[in-house]
């Protein structure tokens, strides 16, 4: 009634297996490009034409811009981003689930989120 030796072998295996897979699901986390290469925020003052507007252009004019979702409220130039810093700010930090955390269709990084905080608190410069 015992277990012969290759049933044995076969079922420590088989459980093997199992634990392997499961610890390489559990270690896996899902990451987008975005969210992992670029994580240091500059030490120098940043400026809107060098840091921000390209954060601007990857995240929010698909929708902030003529002809998005979000058009009443564009967000394609210096003064337009300036001019809304506080809500851009506002709505970035949310957390996540929030309904009005921005981007909708995905995450800004962390490294984005600070860059944008830091060119407010390093006065708005453009250039």
């Amino acid at each position: 009634m015992g277990l012969t030796f290759t049933e044995f072998f076969s079922m420590k295996k088989n459980l093997f297996t199992a634990i392997i897979l499961g610890i390489a699901m559990v270690s896996c986390e899902s990451s987008t490009y975005d969210e992992v290469s670029n994580t240091e925020v500059p030490t120098e003052k940043i400026t809107y034409t060098k840091h921000v507007k390209g954060i601007m252009e990857a995240k929010c004019t698909s929708c902030h811009s003529t002809g998005g979702s979000a058009s009443s409220r564009p967000l394609n130039t210096y003064a337009q981003v300036n001019g809304a810093i506080n809500q851009i700010i506002d709505r970035i930090q949310r957390p996540a689930g929030d309904p009005l955390r921005m981007p909708q269709g995905g995450t800004m990084s962390a490294a984005d989120i600070s860059i944008v905080v830091k060119w407010k608190e390093d006065g708005l410069l453009e250039n």
